[in-house]
């Protein structure tokens, strides 16, 4: 059965939404935290959205995988250098992560082909 991708990373964004309301002062400072660790820095915001990419591999995360698919083809990431971060991840997630890193290379696509 396939994945749509593109729903999942809209429901990730209704549930941030959502949270937003409900509990503010937590979803303020989560919402800095990300700001702050995905900024330019000695990283580019591309090379961090694709540690937080594989990091999504590793824990098996569908709803993770496709806001980080999303966000890592705007931060302009290549199709050769996700496939490349995904190998690394299926090094460091062994099995479960080649299934999760063939997820994540689909959500990828997905918005890498409008």
């Amino acid at each position: 059965m396939s994945k749509d991708f593109a729903q999942i990373a809209a429901d990730v964004e209704s549930s941030l939404n959502l949270l937003s309301g409900a509990v503010p002062d937590v979803m303020a400072g989560f919402l800095a935290l990300g700001h702050a660790s995905h900024g330019e820095g000695s990283l580019s915001p591309k090379t961090k959205e694709l540690i937080a990419f594989g990091i999504a591999i590793a824990v098996h995360c569908d709803g993770c995988i496709s806001y980080h698919a999303k966000a890592v083809h705007e931060a302009g990431a290549t199709r050769a250098e996700v496939a490349e971060m995904i190998a690394v991840a299926i090094h460091m997630g062994g099995g479960p992560s080649v299934v999760y890193g063939g997820e994540a290379l689909k959500a990828f696509d997905t918005f890498a082909q409008g």
